[in-house]
């Protein structure tokens, strides 16, 4: 992380609540919920090894093209044989965001805008009603739906959150990551969900 970057994020969080804020208890924004700006999203340069794509022995009875989340490794696995998969590195949802299930992926889109659900609307107010798609999104590069839900598999421009329990229930990937990710599967795909 840059220095400017890292002089950024302390400055964010050092800040005095408004006015607005300490008065009505408006709740302000926590790294997950910030736009540090776009690194590139290079899973070499930004990662810590354990959390680089990379091929692993995973012993499973899915049929190969299967996404497997499994959140509290903080790993999402594309199915490749019964002993074999592509082990990505993920951020997951913060406490009281985690979820467990099958989903398929319903839509994918390239440089996504991004609109806040109202859910997310109501619980974080100050937050944009519309984002253009580009470097500075918070989906990143690509997103894929899950389901008729509102979590989905995207991007990130925040490197340093792959790891933690740091969303809203959605899964992020590096922008590399997520691109690599992206042009393996097709709409429709079964994304399998582990919660242990």
């Amino acid at each position: 992380m840059s220095r400017l970057k890292l002089a950024l994020i302390v400055a964010l969080l050092a800040a005095p609540l408004t006015a607005a804020a300490q008065s009505g208890g408006i709740p302000q924004p926590t790294i997950e919920d910030r736009n540090p700006g776009d690194d590139g999203g290079s899973s070499d340069e930004a990662l810590d090894y354990s959390w680089r794509k990379q091929p692993v022995f995973f012993r499973n009875d899915y049929a190969p093209g299967t996404i497997v989340v499994m959140t509290t490794e903080r790993h999402l696995y594309l199915v490749q044989s019964p002993t074999r998969a592509i082990r990505y590195g993920i951020g997951v949802g913060r406490e009281g965001f985690t979820w467990g299930g099958m989903q398929r992926i319903t839509l994918k889109r390239e440089w996504p805008d991004w609109v806040p659900p109202p859910e997310m609307i109501e619980r974080q107010p100050y937050l944009p009603r519309w984002m253009a798609g580009g470097a500075g999104n918070p989906l990143g590069a690509r997103a894929m739906n899950l389901g008729a839900t509102v979590y989905r598999i995207h991007g990130t421009n925040a490197p340093e959150t792959i790891g933690h329990a740091v969303s809203s229930g959605c899964f992020r990937l590096v922008n590399d990551d997520v691109i690599d990710l992206y042009s393996r599967v097709p709409v429709g795909t079964k994304v399998v969900v582990i919660q242990h």
